[in-house]
């Protein structure tokens, strides 16, 4: 047998012990979790409680909480979530200023202690944390990336499946933009086992779940006051077994823009393919006037993001 791949999770709250769990049972490889100094405790407590879990579940991973980056050392895929999390009444947006900080600090641990390694962003304002994310390691572009799409198309992919009263493994949906209020649920690419949805939903209510798609996360922290953590760890578990295993999955994800869909120089959410050495492809798909304009104004705001961050 081969070596038994790494993965270190940059932030050992609600979605950093999703992520370890979700990691260790799918034995995608050994698990660290990583947390500031004043949270080591629970960074060392969540990885002891998942690791006595493999005993009852049958699963096999060694997992390890630590405070100190030198423990990453050699990881293949780095997962990150560190910053703060949205409270009722914020939004994406109001976190750059502190967690863009925060992103540089990871981002410095990381560039000295696992040069190598695939890098997913979590961590909100998702385009413009990446995009902070990748100036501070300066690794190619390929192999840093935010999970943003593959959540927002759930989500939009089970908003859907619930008006129809059917199973989400029959719905494909793509949404594509900026992780926020700007997103662009395609409506021309929503298909029930290939069925277009605009033939089972009426428009007034497809429109409904189009916004009830992009309030999403809002909705979420409106009932428990604090963000989402196991759609989003999920989506960020299937973008790093796709590399870990080399599936070539297509994932929606905050992918480097080089002219794709008319933009460069910035991350946005599009379908991208995801193998061993990262972003493989971004598949560019014929929209329609109304999405190309919605794509539009959605990346001007990520373009205004990463000016502020340039900025701080």
């Amino acid at each position: 047998m081969g070596e038994r791949k790494k993965i270190a999770l940059i932030g050992a709250g609600n979605i950093g012990g999703e992520l370890a769990s979700l990691a260790a049972r799918r034995e995608l490889g050994d698990v660290i979790l990583v947390d500031i100094p004043d949270k080591e405790g629970v960074a060392k407590g969540k990885a002891l409680d998942i690791s006595q879990a493999c005993a009852l579940e049958g699963y096999d991973a060694s997992i390890k909480g630590t405070s100190n980056y030198a423990d990453i050392a050699g990881v293949d895929v780095c997962i990150v979530t560190a910053g703060i999390p949205r409270k009722p009444g914020m939004s994406r947006d109001d976190l750059l200023a502190i967690n863009v900080k925060i992103i540089r600090a990871v981002g410095a641990g990381i560039k000295e202690h696992a040069p190598n390694a695939f890098v997913i962003v979590i961590s909100n304002p998702l385009d413009a944390m990446v995009y902070a994310m990748q100036k501070v390691t300066g690794f190619p572009h390929n192999r840093v990336v935010g999970m943003a799409g593959a959540l927002d198309s759930a989500r939009f992919q089970h908003f859907i499946a619930d008006e129809l009263g059917v199973s989400t493994k029959e719905v494909g949906a793509l949404v594509l933009g900026g992780h926020g209020d700007t997103m662009v649920p395609t409506l021309s690419y929503c298909t029930v086992n290939g069925i277009p949805v605009t033939q089972l939903i009426e428009k007034t209510k497809l429109d409904a779940i189009v916004e009830r798609t992009k309030k999403g996360g809002g909705e979420i922290v409106g009932l428990m006051g604090t963000s989402a953590y196991v759609a989003p760890a999920a989506g960020a578990i299937a973008m790093a077994g796709s590399f870990l295993q080399d599936q070539k999955r297509v994932i929606g994800c905050a992918s480097f823009l080089t002219g794709q869909y008319g933009h460069e120089g910035i991350y946005m959410g599009v379908p991208s393919v995801i193998g061993k050495t990262g972003v493989e492809k971004i598949i560019e798909v014929e929209l329609t006037d109304d999405e190309k304009e919605l794509l539009n104004k959605s990346a001007a705001h990520v373009r205004d993001l990463v000016a502020s961050v340039d900025k701080l």
